[in-house]
């Protein structure tokens, strides 16, 4: 039986801990697998200096190194807020198969966090996103892409 009650307010407390710390955002994560916490995350952006260092990826490094896998089926991540395109985007990479999240986005965005205008931003065509995008066609570029799907080492994901 999957006790969603119990991981989400795990989820939540672990973004308090990242507010009571200082290490970043409001946010807290932990992925589930077989009914056992597998990673567990929050916001460490401020503390590390890094923009990647969110609550959900964080916790999905933790449960991949748990494992000993870069694939986490059947596991279920737990957000104390909706996941930014980002760490949606980690968890699609990761093979997890289901999300539950306490805040939903325009909760966070009301507190000053763009995850609903990221949202928006990704759904335009590149040509119109704020970040210019350009395409600079080098035919040597293929060569790598080339070599590794030959690679019958090459771990496909």
């Amino acid at each position: 039986m999957i006790n969603d009650d119990f991981f989400i307010k795990n989820a939540v407390m672990l973004a308090q801990k990242s507010v009571d710390s200082g290490d970043g955002g409001p946010f807290g994560a932990i992925v589930v697998c077989d009914g056992k916490i597998i990673g567990e995350g929050w916001n460490q952006v401020v503390a590390s200096n890094d923009p990647t260092a969110h609550a959900e990826v964080m916790a999905i490094r933790a449960a991949c190194l748990t494992v000993n896998s870069f694939h986490l089926p059947k596991s279920t991540l737990y957000a104390s807020s909706e996941p930014c395109p980002m760490c949606l985007s980690a968890a699609y990479w990761a093979s997890i198969e289901r999300i539950v999240f306490a805040n939903r986005r325009c909760e966070a965005a009301a507190i000053g966090f763009c995850d609903d205008a990221l949202y928006r931003e990704l759904s335009l065509p590149a040509a119109e996103r704020r970040i210019i995008s350009e395409h600079y066609p080098l035919p040597e570029a293929l060569v790598p892409l080339q070599n590794w799907f030959a690679n019958p080492r090459s771990r496909r994901y």
